[in-house]
């Protein structure tokens, strides 16, 4: 098999990783899998449907030389990069016929995304429809994106992020769950001290899916994806 070609770290080979693991696995050439993650320097990622002009600030980001990308799931755009863990997460619905149904999904991570943590800070909570927070704020957002027989869940946990570069990249929500009572970026998020190494392995024990190395099939097909895809302007600014 010939090497991969392209670096694994650049956020739109990231990105395409995650939509990849999904193709793989409903296709049956690999199983079910969990990985865990970092941008090496700030990345806007801009939801499955997000408008760009309407939620990035693409004027400043241009001018900081922050990459502005698109992810294969729903949900608002946000600010991933050092000292924001990404997690990434395969669900089979043979094996878990609950995340068959969006709402099924959601409370089959998040009840295990909210133990993971509470492991380090057992005083978070789950607020709004996949959102967890600490102290009224929130730190981590979840997304998914299903296929005919598995489910991506992939999300963000903000352990020690720039706060104000986020508030900084994101133009005001376009769509706000009720907790948020209109706070900007600024107020509304915060960083939750823990470890996210630790963090990782309780993710990887929560969900039962070994953290390992990625498979072949994945990274041809992640290749293949940055190719047509998300290397594309035609991608990342279609909205």
């Amino acid at each position: 098999m010939s090497q991969p070609s392209l670096d694994h770290t650049a956020p739109e080979m990231q990105l395409a990783l995650d939509e990849a693991m999904l193709l793989a696995t409903d296709a049956g050439e690999i199983p079910p899998g969990f990985r865990t993650w970092t941008f090496d320097l700030p990345t806007l990622v801009l939801g499955r449907s997000s408008k760009v002009a309407l939620e990035a600030d693409r004027d400043f980001c241009d001018s900081e030389g922050i990459s502005i990308q698109r992810r294969c799931s729903g949900g608002a755009s946000i600010v991933g990069g050092p000292g924001c863990l990404m997690y990434s997460v395969i669900i089979s619905m043979n094996e878990h016929p609950q995340a068959a149904k969006i709402d099924g999904a959601h409370r089959f991570v998040m009840d295990r995304l909210l133990s993971a943590v509470r492991r380090q800070q057992p005083d978070t909570r789950q607020q709004g429809i996949c959102d967890l927070t600490w102290n009224e704020q929130k730190f981590s957002g979840n997304a998914l994106r299903m296929a005919r027989g598995h489910v991506l869940y992939h999300g963000t946990i903000l352990h020690a992020a720039d706060l104000a570069l986020i508030d900084r990249c994101l133009n005001f929500a376009p769509r706000q769950p009720d907790y948020r009572r209109g706070r900007d970026h600024r107020s509304f998020l915060t960083n939750i001290p823990l470890d996210p190494q630790r963090l990782a392995a309780d993710l990887a024990d929560q969900f039962g899916v070994p953290a390992g190395d990625l498979a072949g099939p994945v990274i041809c097909r992640a290749e293949s994806l940055v190719e047509q895809r998300y290397s594309r302007n035609e991608w990342r600014f279609r909205h």
